[in-house]
Parts: structure tokens; C-alpha cells; sequence
């Protein structure tokens, strides 16, 4: 597999979430929802913070550790394009950097987070928390460079 479709993936997942959050934030106001599915509904919220608003206070603290990983993790991906056999590692790495860069792009250009995602269910807590597909990509990367790491022939 040619190295350069690992990127064109990081491009084409960053771009995708770029997409939804501008949708959202065009065509959603604030308190407003979408049913998707029985299951899924479309919201406008903001995170200021990391992962549940964590930080939301320090923004510059929130900034510099959303550019560290995100960096960190582009600087593994890079390297492990060039490792023979491991394309589950790549792959789950550029979706783990699309995401990363995607939520960092969004601290940047807006000063918050835009997440879009919600799952509607009986407890109330579980149901306010909000995602975006950044955060699906950084959880699936971490899954399968995980996987890829514990399966691999070394």
C-alpha cells in the first residue's frame, strides 16, 4: 500500500468532520435537536474544554495540550508509514491524528470544540453528552492501534 494514502485518509476524516461542524454550527441553533434515528440526534454544542469540559477555564492550557498530542501522534504516524507490515498501525494512526488535528483546528480557528452527536437514553447525564466524529476517529485509532500493537507478528 502506497504511503500516501495514509495521509489522503487523515485529509479525507479531518475534511468530513470539518464538513458536519460548519453544517451544525450554520443550521442548529444552541438548544435545538434533530432526530437522526430513534437513537442518534443532531445538537450544537460547545466544549471549551478537553473531554467533558475538563479545563474549560484554562483555554491556553486546553490549546497547548490539544498541539502536543496532536503532534506527537502525527510525528508516530509518520514514522510508522515507513514500517513494512503494518498497515492496521497506520491506518488506526491517521484516523487517531485526523481527529486529533480536527479538534485542535477547531480550538484555533473558533476557541471551542464543535461537537454534534448525541445519544438520547433514560439517564439524563448520559444523554447530555455531545461527540463529534473527531472524537469517533481518536477512539477508534486508539482501538486499533491498541490491537494492532497486542496482534502484531513481533
Amino acid at each position: 500500500m502506497k504511503k500516501r494514502w495514509f495521509l489522503y485518509e487523515a485529509t479525507a476524516l479531518f475534511g468530513a468532520d470539518q464538513i458536519c461542524k460548519t453544517y451544525v454550527e450554520q443550521n442548529l441553533d444552541p438548544e435545538e435537536e434533530k432526530r437522526l434515528t430513534d437513537r442518534v440526534v443532531l445538537r450544537r454544542a460547545h466544549n471549551r474544554g478537553i473531554s467533558f469540559g475538563i479545563l474549560k477555564d484554562t483555554p491556553k492550557a486546553v490549546l497547548t495540550l490539544s498541539v502536543l498530542a496532536a503532534s506527537i501522534v502525527t510525528v508516530i504516524q509518520v514514522f510508522s508509514m515507513f514500517q513494512r507490515k503494518r498497515i492496521l498501525r497506520s491506518v488506526s494512526l491517521s484516523a487517531l491524528a485526523a481527529g486529533a488535528w480536527s479538534n485542535t483546528f477547531d480550538r484555533f480557528a473558533r476557541g471551542y470544540v464543535v461537537d454534534y452527536i448525541g445519544f438520547p437514553c433514560r439517564k439524563k447525564k448520559v444523554s447530555s453528552v455531545t461527540y463529534n466524529f473527531a472524537d469517533f476517529f481518536i477512539a477508534m485509532g486508539a482501538a486499533g492501534t491498541l490491537a494492532g500493537e497486542l496482534f502484531s507478528s513481533k
